[in-house]
């Protein structure tokens, strides 16, 4: 699994960004358990998560985080990824950022794109 760590803060809440290939349910609740080993991700508020599946097609977990997994899966689907799981990871800083979280998301998975 990649992770690229912090990407960024905002209002007390910190985003980081995570992912790897994944070709079917099975591979993503593994790599989901995989990244929870850590303490720290496992302690996080929210670990959304989406992957466009070959066989399968797009699939999301919002982890309380409601339609942040959309967003992922709208970018992985114009960047034509397919069989990837991206997570984002978010440690709620006690400040609602309203849509702000949506931008948020968007950032650390471009970041993550740019990085694979």
């Amino acid at each position: 699994m990649k992770q690229l760590g912090q990407i960024l803060s905002d209002r007390g809440s910190k985003y980081a960004v995570s992912g790897c290939r994944v070709t079917d349910r099975a591979a993503i609740d593994a790599a989901l358990a995989d990244l929870k080993q850590d303490r720290a991700y496992a302690k996080a508020t929210h670990n959304t998560w989406a992957a466009d599946l070959e066989n399968g097609g797009p699939i999301k977990g919002d982890d309380g985080e409601s339609g942040a997994g959309m967003v992922i899966i709208r970018m992985l689907m114009r960047e034509g990824l397919k069989d990837h799981l991206i997570i984002v990871t978010r440690w709620y800083g006690g400040k609602h950022l309203g849509g702000d979280r949506f931008r948020h998301v968007q950032t650390c998975v471009r970041a993550y794109l740019d990085a694979i």
